[in-house]
């Protein structure tokens, strides 16, 4: 009985903010006038606001002229001198949280501002807003009378300067609203735990006794961790575990390769999975209706949006857009502007408008060729820098190569498939493998986390390719020519599929 009254009384609480969310929903373009303008008044009196005459804007044209697009490499310089203590740089208030997320060109990591303002009004105001959108579309929840399985990650201190850095997520838990903690497991202590193979031991110790009736959390990580509750629990399914399961929140990587084995190990009829759409640097979007594929862009979180026609990219020298000039079904790069004092900020994802009223959209990929099936956001940059230092330790030469994923099958892990054409082969495809491997792990530390004890990620499968097999490939597909390159990384198997039977054949 008292679980049933928390489990209304915080529903109609949560339910409340639906009147809010319909306020940008009728005006979505006003609200993100209004929040350029005050984001733009508030950090006028920073050092980036002077740098760029915040004091003189009072357009988005002006916005434009001032302020060009940034990518994470031109605001590094400022984010290490705010790491080391210097404060009102690029935000007014104290910043003393930063996000570490994966590697780029330059640097093996990120570490992304997360100011006070980002934390309550985006990222907490986007956990209560996720609850909100689905109590709303099923009034007849039990969410509550249970607790929420969230999987996050770790935390660190910054030594020197009494800065914290560590996962989003795990910055977010360290910031909890009691409620939320309060129907939440595991405990905070466990779930800021830095090693993962301690960490899912312990979830399971807390939680398999626990009335789980919701997940939370990347789906490859989160589908480790229940087939390890199976094992445990000897259990066939999960709702043989957690019978009043109700919901899966999931975000950070593409769902459908995961779709089926979800189903498998939770074949509940009306079950029901929730999208979110967040980054360090935000969160932008959530599922809003049930058995849904579109995510609902939230206007009213502090970030200010423009859009990139992925037709006229030109990186950081492109001309913007703003939300009143989108149009369905075309795919435009994302740049924010946050209030964590991120300042037309190129993210790197692509996004495509399915609805205008309201608007509605679907994650399409990234402005750079990228492989992120299990959450290690590998980029073109991470994998040839990767190879460059393989080829120069192993003597080796390559003409071409592509890579795709290997999924999940039940209890086997994942991992990365390699078809490689040499020009001066390896004297060892072993040797190559680890050492490309290992080159992976100190250029991306998404990767490495993937690939700590194999948890995730098994090792790389390298095929050596014959001679001539990727010509002969794209001359079957008619794109032999100038125009028409070898993709490089992706998030399907189909090229690798196709070059392995092509090699059989």
């Amino acid at each position: 009985m008292a679980f049933q009254i928390i489990n209304s009384i915080i529903s109609w609480f949560l339910k409340k903010r639906k009147h809010q969310i319909e306020l940008f929903l009728k005006y979505p373009i006003d609200v993100q006038d209004e929040l350029l303008l005050k984001l733009v008044h508030t950090a006028k009196n920073t050092t980036f606001g002077k740098e760029k005459n915040f004091a003189q804007i009072k357009s988005h044209t002006d916005f434009t002229k001032n302020v060009p697009i940034q990518k994470y490499e031109t605001f590094e310089p400022l984010i290490e001198r705010c790491r080391k203590g210097e404060q009102n740089l690029f935000w007014p208030t104290d910043i003393k949280w930063f996000a570490k997320s994966s590697g780029t060109t330059n640097a093996k990591s990120k570490f992304i501002p997360v100011s006070d303002e980002a934390l309550e009004y985006c990222h907490m105001k986007a956990g209560k807003d996720m609850l909100c959108l689905y109590i709303n579309n099923n009034e007849d929840t039990q969410l509550f009378t249970g607790k929420g399985l969230r999987l996050g990650g770790s935390s660190d201190v910054y030594q020197d300067n009494n800065s914290y850095f560590g996962d989003l997520s795990a910055i977010i838990i360290e910031n909890m609203p009691f409620w939320a903690d309060f129907s939440s497991a595991p405990s905070q202590e466990v779930a800021l735990m830095s090693d993962w193979e301690t960490k899912m031991d312990a979830i399971i110790d807390e939680t398999i006794d626990e009335d789980i009736t919701s997940l939370a959390g990347v789906p490859s990580w989160m589908l480790v961790l229940l087939n390890r509750v199976l094992e445990r629990s000897g259990k066939e399914n999960i709702l043989q575990v957690w019978p009043n399961l109700e919901v899966y929140f999931h975000g950070g990587v593409n769902f459908n390769p995961y779709r089926e084995q979800y189903k498998k190990i939770i074949p509940k009829d009306g079950f029901k999975y929730y999208e979110i759409y967040n980054a360090s640097e935000g969160f932008f979007a959530i599922q809003d209706r049930n058995n849904s594929k579109e995510l609902l862009l939230m206007l009213d979180y502090g970030i200010f949006y423009e859009f990139i026609p992925m037709s006229d990219y030109k990186g950081e020298n492109s001309k913007t857009i703003t939300l009143a000039d989108v149009k369905k079904d075309i795919d435009y790069a994302l740049i924010i502007t946050t209030n964590g004092g991120l300042w037309r900020y190129l993210i790197g994802d692509t996004i495509r408008f399915t609805s205008l009223e309201p608007y509605r959209i679907k994650i399409t990929g990234r402005t750079k060729h990228y492989i992120n099936v299990f959450g290690e956001e590998l980029n073109i940059e991470n994998v040839e820098d990767a190879l460059k230092l393989t080829c120069e330790k192993t003597a080796a030469t390559i003409a071409d190569y592509t890579v795709g994923p290997i999924f999940m099958e039940g209890k086997e892990k994942g991992g990365h498939e390699w078809v490689i054409e040499f020009t001066k082969k390896p004297d060892s495809m072993g040797y190559f493998s680890e050492i490309l491997d290992n080159a992976l792990k100190s250029i991306n530390s998404d990767y490495e986390a993937k690939r700590y004890l194999n948890i995730t990620l098994m090792a790389p499968k390298v095929h050596q390719a014959e001679e001539g097999l990727f010509y002969k490939w794209l001359k079957q597909k008619n794109k032999l020519g100038g125009q028409h390159k070898v993709p490089r990384l992706s998030n399907s198997r189909d090229f690798v599929d196709e070059l392995i039977v092509l090699m059989k054949s």
